[in-house]
C-alpha cells in the first residue's frame, strides 16, 4: 500500500510478465483492474523505465 514516504503507481496490465521496476500485484488472477505497480519514493525515480511502463498501460486502455 502507498505510505507517506512511498506513492504507488497502478498499472492495467493484464497478465503481463513483470520486469525491472514493475511488480505484480497479484490483481490479475483475482480479475481486478490493477495488475502491476511501481513504487515511488522521489521524484528522480521517475526515469524511462517508469514512463515506458505509463505509455504501455496507457496504450493498452486506449485500444
Amino acid at each position: 500500500p502507498t505510505t507517506q514516504t512511498r506513492i504507488d503507481l497502478g498499472f492495467a496490465l493484464g497478465d503481463m510478465k513483470p520486469t525491472g521496476k514493475l511488480i505484480d500485484t497479484g490483481g490479475f488472477a483475482k480479475k481486478d483492474r490493477i495488475t502491476h505497480r511501481i513504487p515511488i519514493t522521489s521524484l528522480a525515480e521517475i526515469d524511462d523505465e517508469v514512463k515506458h511502463w505509463l505509455k504501455v498501460a496507457y496504450d493498452r486502455d486506449t485500444k
